[in-house]
């Protein structure tokens, strides 16, 4: 495993989806707020299928860059999947599930570092 700080695979996977065309991504510090991990990248795909589009291109790339993925849970037909790369865990929401959720208020004690509308 590189010596990739976990700062360094959030910004790629804000990059990657970004490229992507996601929406509404956010990269919340959450170190000040939590012990499991140090970063949330949250973000918006518009249908199932761009679901299943960003969590490939994601695992992808960083693959490419010897980031490994640790655990991936959930569907895009659930409308969330999550992406644990040990400090940093990558959520990929449908809308619906993401204004459900709202992880954004959940953790708004977490400290934002990139908005991306």
């Amino acid at each position: 495993m590189p010596n990739i700080e976990p700062l360094e695979i959030a910004q790629r996977a804000v990059e990657i989806a970004s490229d992507k065309q996601a929406t509404d991504i956010i990269l919340l510090d959450i170190q000040g707020v939590a012990t499991f991990a140090d970063y949330f990248v949250l973000l918006s795909a518009d249908s199932m299928r761009q679901i299943n589009a960003l969590v490939d291109d994601i695992a992808l790339q960083l693959k490419t860059e010897n980031i490994h993925i640790g655990h991936k849970e959930g569907t895009a037909e659930g409308g969330w999947v999550l992406l644990d790369y040990g400090d940093v865990l990558i959520h990929v929401f449908s809308p619906e599930e993401r204004e459900y959720y709202r992880l954004e208020e959940l953790w708004r004690d977490a400290v934002p570092l990139v908005q991306v509308q």
